[in-house]
């Protein structure tokens, strides 16, 4: 699982940072959450493809976060764009979209495929290697964080113990999902003999714009990588209150009671040109935290 940061800044574009915008790479699918304005513009900066993007998913209608994906939908068509896309996103937004395109008389030569995202948390996307869920922050508006899950596969087989009760390798699929192996003459062989463990599911966790809550702490418990917006730093504590953001500080604690392996930190105000004051500032409450800098790539790998 790979994290590509398009985007880090928040409703305004400053010191070259553009609005949010990420893309979540996994078994050769593509997932972009949010796209503010010059999604693609940056794409193109830091060579990132849309061929193998499939799903797009907006967490809520404030420009900085969608005002990018009109005009990617548009540039793909336009490049001969066949496959279907699936957009996930407040209801409203099918609207605006379908209208934009009506405007200008466009007809999409790929199918397209909205829906629409609110309420309680609920699972959006599930394949046979991952799923998007989605789960209600507190914002000024209607909004949702989101978590990517790269589930696991199967159970780790221990070559030698199969080799040694004579498993075909034919049947080693059926290992991996945890079947016992019965020989036409002979005992069962259990799994437990000849699997361990597999690698446990990855989960990267988004928190768009939100004030500082432990209302949405049960969906990100544990995660491998958490995303929280930071829009000010304490100084601004009462800004960020009145304007229902976050600071660095309250992300750090937050991802802190969450148990969360590591941090990420975005969504800056555009009053602040240097970062590295928001990095110092969770690190004192968080020390696994990373600014998220425009054109990285974040991965998260498997336990050994």
């Amino acid at each position: 699982m790979k994290i590509t940061i398009l985007g880090n800044n928040s409703a305004l574009p400053a010191y070259g940072r553009y609005p949010s915008c990420q893309m979540v790479s996994l078994y050769g699918v593509d997932i972009m959450l949010d796209c503010g304005e010059g999604a693609q513009v940056q794409m193109q900066r830091y060579g990132v493809k849309w061929r193998n993007l499939e799903y797009i998913f907006i967490s809520h209608l404030h420009g900085d976060h969608y005002f990018g994906l009109p005009g990617l939908i548009n540039s793909m068509n336009l490049l001969g764009r066949v496959t279907p896309l699936h957009v996930f996103g407040p209801a409203p937004l099918e609207s605006i979209i379908r209208q934009i395109l009506d405007v200008a008389d466009t007809k999409l030569g790929f199918p397209f495929h909205f829906h629409p995202v609110g309420g309680a948390a609920v699972q959006l996307v599930d394949t046979p290697s991952f799923s998007v869920s989605s789960f209600p922050v507190e914002h000024r508006i209607a909004c949702h964080g989101f978590v990517v899950t790269l589930k696991t596969s199967g159970r780790r087989l221990l070559p030698e113990a199969c080799r040694q009760y004579g498993i075909p390798t034919a049947f080693y699929e059926q290992l991996k999902q945890g079947e016992d192996y019965i020989p036409e003459n002979g005992e069962r062989v259990k799994n437990e003999w000849v699997t361990t463990d597999g690698p446990p599911p990855r989960r990267y966790a988004y928190c768009a714009d939100t004030l500082f809550t432990e209302s949405f702490l049960p969906y990100i418990m544990g995660v491998d990588m958490l995303y929280h917006e930071a829009t000010y730093l304490d100084t601004d504590t009462a800004k960020a209150a009145l304007r229902f953001h976050s600071t660095a500080r309250q992300a750090a604690m937050l991802a802190a009671k969450a148990g969360v392996k590591q941090l990420l930190l975005g969504h800056f105000s555009s009053k602040y040109k240097e970062l590295s004051p928001f990095l110092t500032e969770a690190a004192a409450v968080f020390p696994n935290v990373r600014i998220a800098e425009e054109g990285m790539v974040y991965e998260i790998l498997s336990p050994l």
